[in-house]
């Protein structure tokens, strides 16, 4: 028994003497670059059309829940503070705080997209989708308006899930000691993950739901 733990000391121990808390960093911040500007695409794209079918979108934004968009953005930016607020406790080393923030945002994650399922669901059952039945009585500003709101909350959606998995891997490393109060680049890189993740929502947000 003690020679498993004095392994796992040893396995550390090593990790931490190998590790480039800089390097990840700056690997971070340059793999969120390269996400800022698919986003940043998307959004141009968006503001291309919206210049070009101005009315069709405030028409076609008049379709969806702003309520339910306006709990989603609550939702997200109390998942953002959470995560700090467990940076902050593993730096301090209550790890148990710690892992109780993340939980807290990954329900939050989670609800987000139950939230979003249902709101999807509901345009679908409306015949509000791609090629539609509903979209073939709509202007072509309104299809394009529609393409994009599922194209670009889509997207986001799905870097919903990677932050989560990506959380839940972090959660792992700390419960197994990997990540500590000396240790824990790793938890700020997620963190700085779920940030992005966070932000873009609060462009989509006004462009999407209030431009009404």
């Amino acid at each position: 028994m003690s020679n498993n733990v004095n392994t796992a000391v040893e396995e550390v121990q090593e990790i931490h003497m190998h590790r480039d808390d800089f390097g990840s960093k700056m690997g971070m911040w340059l793999f969120l670059f390269t996400e800022v500007l698919l986003f940043g695409g998307l959004f141009i794209l968006y503001a291309a059309y919206r210049y070009i079918y101005p009315e069709a979108f405030v028409v076609a934004s008049g379709e969806l829940d702003v309520f339910m968009g306006g709990i989603n953005t609550v939702i997200l930016l109390t998942s953002s503070l959470t995560v700090v607020l467990g940076i902050v406790a593993l730096q301090k080393g209550n790890k148990k705080l710690c892992l109780s923030f993340l939980w807290i945002t990954v329900f939050c994650g989670i609800v987000f997209l139950v939230n979003k399922y249902f709101e999807w669901g509901a345009k679908f059952h409306h015949g509000i989708y791609p090629k539609g039945p509903a979209l073939q009585d709509m202007s072509e500003g309104e299809v394009m308006y529609f393409g994009l709101y599922y194209v670009m909350t889509g997207l986001h959606g799905l870097h919903i899930i990677v932050g989560l998995a990506f959380i839940g891997f972090v959660m792992w490393q700390i419960k197994r000691n990997i990540l500590t109060a000396d240790n824990f680049q790793r938890l700020e890189n997620a963190g700085l993950y779920w940030h992005l993740v966070d932000i873009i929502w609060i462009f989509l947000f006004p462009l999407f739901y209030l431009i009404h």
